[in-house]
């Protein structure tokens, strides 16, 4: 059973980054050095969201703009909190947060053999356009290079829309207590005091 304290997703804080550093450490292996959340989280082409319950950071990801491309570095849930729908949320947020950047499509790289991670990304709409060889370094693994079009388009940001509402009513409905600040331009903190609710 999970804990149904309420969940905060917001931009991560520098004072924030060696939760971020932790749970890296634990979900990627330590694929980040804490510099590099830092870097981040003073970039401006960098869009870093963490999600937490409490104090505590469950879930983190990462997004760079780079001219009409948002290229989704990062995606992290801790282990305890896994196949309960958060990861879609995260991503979700992320293209949110894309699509607020009038980026015209995302992209990504994934394991080959993350079946689970890649079974998520397709079911948003995100197409295979290629692999890179031996691209992870631990283990030599190729990745599967996917992408998703449209993000100008209306029909696609409805339909990021509707997926985003429909992530938070099914988190609402197992018992989750959802707090967005708005535009996610706020962080939060311990206590956090929301713009904006759901449920």
């Amino acid at each position: 059973m999970y804990d149904p304290a309420p969940l905060c997703l917001s931009p991560l804080a520098l004072d924030q980054v060696e939760a971020a550093r932790h749970l890296d450490e634990q979900t990627l292996g330590g694929f980040w050095a804490i510099e590099a959340y830092r870097r981040e989280v003073e970039s401006d082409a960098s869009d870093l969201l963490g999600l937490w319950q409490g104090a505590h950071l469950i879930g983190l990801g990462c997004s760079w703009a780079i001219v009409d491309e948002a290229h989704i570095t990062l995606l992290a849930i801790a282990p305890s909190h896994q196949q309960q729908g958060l990861g879609g949320f995260l991503l979700l947020a992320l293209l949110q947060a894309a699509i607020r950047r009038d980026m015209a499509w995302a992209t990504l790289e994934v394991r080959v053999s993350n079946q689970v991670a890649i079974a998520l990304y397709q079911s948003l709409g995100f197409q295979e356009v290629g692999q890179r060889p031996s691209y992870y370094a631990d283990t030599g693994e190729a990745a599967r290079i996917l992408w998703l079009k449209g993000l100008r388009e209306n029909s696609v940001q409805e339909a990021i829309a509707q997926q985003w509402k429909a992530r938070q009513q099914r988190l609402n409905r197992q018992g989750w207590q959802l707090q967005l600040p708005m535009q996610l331009a706020t962080a939060c903190t311990e206590d956090p005091d929301p713009l904006a609710t759901t449920g």
